[in-house]
């Protein structure tokens, strides 16, 4: 097993005590972190990139990484994005991500990273809603972003890294032309807009989480520096696509801020997990994250037959983690998995550090510069053992990580309120020690191998099948996703329940919106229980697939 290395922190309470980040007037994490570790460490490694079979790796030096930025944001300008206009991003997990987003920071445009998973539906409503200006896509992604551009008016340049079709612009050939000089760009001020994700919602389309330059890009140093306790010379794998925030998590913001290289493999399709198991030995991989979904099918393999050398250090996150998982793991590894938790919405709030005893099935406790509570419906504080909701204070200070709001949705911002916390829309208990333990979601959004899937958007897809008169959709138990997509469908007149129309639901489903939310399963119900409004009760049909979950077999 590798060499131990003394954790970044050693006394929980005392570091939870005097720890603060400082925010200074002016931020930009592309100028103020990258280029300054490119000035100190020209040659340091930032960036390990593979092919799709985990070969030919490239390496990028955070020099590298500056004059490539740097053609990235001159080639920008030159196509009109300027500060403050939203870029649409969708690319698979290759080095010209960090490269075009890098580019945008640095301008003070503002990147919208989605998965390439996405379909063109998804795309026109992300790029209409945020009034993108521009979109950067591989050869995939083209044809669907050429789908939405009709009902996207804002919209003006559309860029391929796989070369130029009819109307896009070739990114390779933009890059040549750029120059290596710094963009000529009015600095960023620490509260101006970073980076916008899209979140799953309950009861609509998903939701514009804004982030800024120093609560995103400073904030994600307690992501780094405590749950992943990076060193600089660390090479940090997180096993994501880049399309979700998970991505800032453990490829961009902390890693580079905590002086540690970034590794990517560019995997696509279903990823090969004995591959995957394999790469963290030949590529000398020393902190790794993946969602439990990765943990629980590996733990079924054989973990002794891979090389755990240079690995010291595992977290997981995305979902609770099974204690079984962690025992098997660190019985085949040495290792111990340290479950974390946080959201689109922040940075990593609760996490098993490495100072403190991990207790196997728990969230952890509050990072540092973060007071997490279980808190009540009016944001009161409750007692070890009471379930309540996760909240995180956010008065009389608001503290450095946390989104600053759902940018155009002012009654959603103000509707994540309970008194002084923010409410994460999850459930938990404390108990003696301080330890949150995980109860489920306070609405109805599901996570599925850590994809988080807003009931609507599947709901909406099916209504539009021919033979769907009204669709709900839940969360089923299921032990390896943690959940999957369940729709319970009540037909038209003239159709009748079968299998092979449960088969065309769910390829319809497929093809008008994003292939991971379709219903894995689809059961045909007469009707559907609704409250004397008229709305769907998600909640009894969810607590239903609970109790055919709980039941002994046979």
């Amino acid at each position: 097993m590798s060499t131990e290395v003394a954790p970044n922190m050693t006394d929980y309470e005392e570091t939870r005590r005097s720890f603060r980040l400082e925010v200074p007037e002016r931020f930009n994490y592309a100028r103020d972190v990258v280029d300054a570790l490119s000035a100190r460490e020209p040659e340091r490694l930032a960036l390990l990139a593979v092919d799709q079979a985990g070969l030919n790796p490239r390496s990028f030096s955070f020099r590298d990484l500056t004059r490539l930025s740097n053609r990235a944001a001159n080639f920008l300008s030159s196509q009109g994005v300027n500060r403050g206009d939203r870029v649409f991003v969708m690319l698979p997990r290759v080095p010209e991500w960090h490269v075009l987003v890098l580019g945008c920071i640095k301008l003070g445009a503002v990147p919208m990273p989605g998965t390439s998973l996405l379909t063109g539906r998804d795309i026109a409503y992300r790029i209409s809603r945020a009034e993108a200006v521009a979109a950067v896509t591989d050869e995939e992604g083209a044809p669907k972003v050429d789908e939405a551009r009709a009902s996207c008016e804002a919209l003006r340049t559309c860029i391929s890294i796989d070369g130029a079709g009819a109307g896009w612009i070739s990114w390779t050939e933009g890059l040549e032309r750029a120059s290596d000089a710094p963009p000529d760009a009015v600095p960023t001020g620490s509260d101006d807009p970073l980076i916008l994700y899209f979140t799953s919602g309950t009861t609509g389309h998903p939701k514009m989480v804004l982030h800024t330059q120093a609560s995103y890009g400073i904030g994600h140093e307690i992501t780094a520096r405590f749950w992943q306790d990076l060193h600089p010379g660390d090479l940090h794998w997180t096993l994501t696509d880049m399309g979700w925030a998970k991505a800032a998590w453990g490829k961009l913001f902390g890693q580079w801020r905590m002086g540690a290289g970034v590794f990517l493999w560019d995997v696509r399709g279903r990823m090969d997990l004995e591959r995957a198991l394999a790469l963290i030995g030949e590529h000398g991989i020393t902190t790794f994250c993946a969602p439990p979904t990765v943990f629980r099918a590996a733990v079924v393999g054989d973990l002794t037959v891979h090389d755990w050398g240079r690995l010291r250090h595992v977290v997981a996150a995305g979902e609770p983690l099974n204690p079984e998982v962690i025992r098997v793991w660190r019985d085949a590894t040495g290792l111990t998995i340290h479950d974390g938790y946080g959201q689109t919405e922040t940075v990593n709030l609760v996490a098993n550090v490495r100072c403190l005893p991990v207790r196997e099935g728990s969230m952890g406790r509050p990072t540092p510069g973060f007071d997490v509570r279980v808190v009540d419906d009016d944001g009161t504080p409750l007692g070890p053992g009471e379930t309540g909701h996760i909240g995180v204070r956010v008065a009389p200070e608001r503290p450095v990580g946390l989104f600053r709001e759902y940018w155009r949705d002012p009654d959603a911002t103000a509707n994540s309120l309970r008194g002084d916390f923010y409410d994460t829309g999850d459930t938990a208990y404390t108990d003696e020690q301080g330890y949150l333990w995980f109860v489920g979601r306070a609405d109805d959004v599901i996570t599925s191998s850590a994809y988080r899937i807003g009931p609507f958007e599947v709901e909406s897809a099916l209504v539009e099948h021919r033979a769907v008169a009204e669709a709900a959709v839940v969360g089923k138990p299921d032990p390896l996703r943690g959940e999957i997509v369940k729709a319970f469908v009540a037909l038209k007149p003239g159709y009748e329940p079968s299998e092979e129309l449960a088969r065309d639901i769910q390829d319809f489903v497929k093809r008008v919106t994003a292939p991971y939310k379709y219903p894995r399963e689809v059961e045909f119900v007469d009707e559907l229980p609704k409250t004397v409004s008229g709305k769907i009760r998600r909640v009894e049909l969810r607590q239903r697939e609970t109790d055919r979950a709980s039941r002994p077999p046979g």
